[in-house]
């Protein structure tokens, strides 16, 4: 893998981030006539911190504390061989039913699909949501599966020789989304 990443481009920063959540907050409470039954689960690792701020935005909006999950997809993934060849599962923690429930997803990047199409085997072993909606930060293209976000805060077409890099102040100490380009 030994590929050296350059700084190509920064998309993103701190207050675009912010600004992107916010309106996914409101797309997320406008499209689900607001927040019954609503849970969010975030993937690990960078979908988490995201969850916990949508549900931070959503509860400034409508004054309703929303449950936040994390779903944690390492054994579901089809390309585990690749990954790592003792790869490290982290404990996927939803201490709520999510039976008849609808579930926001959310994640960092969508990229091929496959990481969507663990976590949603995922999901459906825990339990019947009533409707699962997936919330990206980037959506990327490049789609090898048949699967489209329902919100999107940024839309980024990309070369395949190109890398999102998503950076999270709560795991990486600052908030910005950079375009990185193989050396």
């Amino acid at each position: 893998m030994g590929n050296k990443l350059k700084l190509k481009k920064k998309i993103i920063d701190a207050e675009g981030i912010r600004r992107a959540l916010t309106r996914i907050a409101h797309e997320i409470i406008e499209k689900n006539k607001g927040v019954q039954d609503l849970v969010i689960i975030g993937i690990r690792t960078r979908g988490v911190p995201l969850a916990r701020r949508l549900a931070a935005r959503i509860e400034d909006i409508e004054g309703v504390e929303v449950s936040v999950g994390i779903l944690d997809i390492t054994l579901y993934r089809d390309d585990l061989s690749m990954v790592a060849e003792q790869p490290i599962v982290h404990k996927t923690e939803i201490p709520f039913d999510i039976t008849g429930k609808q579930v926001i997803l959310v994640d960092d990047v969508l990229y091929t699909g496959r990481t969507v199409r663990a976590a949603l085997d995922a999901l459906i072993d825990i339990g019947r949501p009533r409707v699962i909606q997936l919330a990206i930060l980037v959506d990327r293209g490049h789609r090898e599966l048949p699967i489209r976000a329902d919100y999107v805060g940024k839309n980024l077409p990309t070369s395949q020789d190109e890398v999102v890099d998503v950076n999270l102040r709560e795991i990486d100490e600052l908030d910005n989304i950079l375009l990185m380009t193989r050396k």
